[in-house]
């Protein structure tokens, strides 16, 4: 939402007259209060939310809408959802989204959803507080068995089109494997792995690159189909853990977050929500 729509003015105005009110009263100031009791005094916790990524946010729904909504029921207050599209690297949405706010005029949100559990982009990032995984995410290959019923190297793909998202770690593996072999067979038009998952079950591909996540919410369970680790080198073996930023005074309101997502895991309702998406959950 623009910063300059009349609702938002409303929002300003509204924190304005109440931060004035304790001044007045000697009371402290909303924000002098720390990051936990000012998502409690307004009520609702904003979260930050990627565009386009299914099976975790498209069009209002997915895995990270069903998190958002469960943290925030567990502070007790309203969600409000912020969507926004990925900027060119991770620091860049770190700014943007958790400590200081878009150039566009919005954000930052009270917390971003779907950050890597990365000890290196900590230590890159000192102003936010990196924590809670939630799902551990990893690099895969899905194949119609009757096309390409055995795959322990690339090489047995032979000529057979590859989908494929052009701009994603998936594209990049597959471009650069084997030196490049694979290049004039494989097709990066689509826009994420799930939409490359999509081109393989109408047949437009033998073979399709992504996330384990979008590719299972797509075939997952479809005897025609498997998905199994992508045979390159490069790929992370074990993948990398998926969690969750958010500003590093943010120490009590990381702590009850970290605390909800590690209940929701113990109580079965997190895999429940990967379920629904038809994603096998891995714990981070």
């Amino acid at each position: 939402m623009s910063a300059n729509t009349p609702s938002t003015r409303r929002r300003c105005l509204r924190w304005i007259g109440a931060s004035a009110a304790a001044a007045v009263c000697g009371a402290p100031l909303l924000a002098s209060a720390t990051p936990l009791a000012r998502v409690r005094e307004r009520g609702a916790l904003a979260v930050g939310l990627y565009n386009d990524m299914p099976p975790f946010h498209a069009a209002g729904s997915g895995v990270d809408v069903e998190l958002a909504r469960a943290l925030a029921d567990a502070l007790g207050v309203r969600l409000t959802l912020l969507p926004f599209n990925a900027d060119d690297n991770m620091n860049d949405d770190l700014r943007h989204m958790v400590w200081r706010g878009h150039y566009l005029g919005y954000g930052p949100a009270d917390l971003l959803l779907h950050v890597p559990v990365d000890r290196p982009l900590m230590e890159h990032n000192p102003r936010v507080r990196i924590f809670a995984p939630y799902f551990r995410e990893r690099v895969m290959i899905a194949r119609r068995l009757e096309r390409v019923p055995q795959l322990d190297s690339l090489s047995q793909l032979g000529d057979q089109p590859v989908a494929v998202a052009g701009q994603s770690l998936a594209g990049w593996l597959m471009l650069g494997a084997d030196g490049g072999a694979y290049r004039s067979q494989v097709d990066t038009q689509h826009k994420h792995g799930a939409q490359a998952a999509q081109a393989l079950l109408r047949g437009d591909a033998a073979a399709a690159v992504g996330l384990a996540s979008e590719l299972e919410s797509v075939l997952r369970g479809d005897a025609l189909f498997a998905i199994t680790p992508l045979p390159v080198p490069r790929a992370p073996r074990d993948g990398w853990a998926v969690g969750m930023a958010v500003k590093r005074d943010a120490a009590e309101l990381s702590e009850l977050l970290a605390r909800t997502v590690n209940e929701l895991a113990a109580s079965g309702r997190l895999q429940q929500m990967f379920e629904r998406a038809n994603v096998s959950w891995r714990a981070g």
